[in-house]
C-alpha cells in the first residue's frame, strides 16, 4: 500500500484527495490513511516528505532541503523560458479564462507539469481551482506575464486567426 501511494502521489504531483486515493486503489479510506502514516514515517529524514491534511495528501520537498532547492530555483529562473515555456504561455494566453493541465498536455503532446511549475515559480502563470470541477485546476496568465510581454490586457493579443491567415499567404513581392 505504501509503495502504491508513493507512486500515485509522485505521479500526480499535486494534492490528492484521500477519498480519491481509496477509489483508485479500490480500498477503504482507513487503509489509505494507514498506508499514508507508514509512508510519512518512511520519508522522515529524507529529501521529500508527505504533507497530510484531513482530506488530502501530497509529496513535497523536505524543509531541510529548502536552501538547496531555493538555489536551484534561482539558477533556473535566470535561464531563458525556452521553446516549451513559450509554447505553454501561448496556450494559456489564448485560453485566457483558464486552461487545464490536461488540455495543455493534449495540445503540446507532452506532459507539461515541469514547465507549468517553472512558469508559476516565475510568477507568469497562476493556478486556480476549476469552477467546473473543484477537484481540478486551471492555469491563467498573471499581470506579471502581461507586463513581461508588454500588453495591458488580453484584448491586445494578436488575432490568432489573422496571424494564421498571414502565415499561409505571404505577401507578393514586387519584381
Amino acid at each position: 500500500m505504501e509503495q502504491k501511494l508513493e507512486a500515485i502521489l509522485f505521479y500526480k504531483n499535486e494534492p490528492t484527495q484521500i477519498k480519491k486515493l481509496a477509489s483508485m486503489l479500490n480500498v477503504r479510506e482507513g487503509e489509505v490513511r494507514e498506508g499514508l502514516g507508514m509512508l510519512q514515517k518512511t520519508l522522515e529524514g529524507r529529501g521529500i516528505c508527505l504533507i497530510l491534511t484531513e482530506s488530502e495528501a501530497s509529496l513535497a520537498t523536505a524543509r531541510d532541503m529548502g536552501s538547496l532547492i531555493e538555489q536551484i530555483a534561482r539558477d533556473e529562473l535566470s535561464k531563458d523560458i525556452g521553446k516549451a515555456g513559450l509554447e505553454t504561455l501561448a496556450i494559456i494566453l489564448y485560453n485566457g479564462e483558464g486552461v487545464s493541465r490536461r488540455k495543455i498536455d493534449y495540445i503540446r503532446g507532452v506532459n507539461s507539469t515541469f514547465i507549468l511549475r517553472n512558469l508559476m515559480s516565475r510568477g507568469l502563470v497562476e493556478r486556480e481551482a476549476s469552477e467546473a470541477d473543484q477537484r481540478s485546476f486551471v492555469y491563467k496568465p498573471t499581470i506579471a506575464l502581461l507586463t513581461h510581454i508588454g500588453i495591458r490586457g488580453m484584448s491586445e493579443l494578436p488575432d490568432l486567426d489573422k496571424f494564421r491567415h498571414e502565415m499561409k499567404e505571404p505577401e507578393a513581392t514586387p519584381e
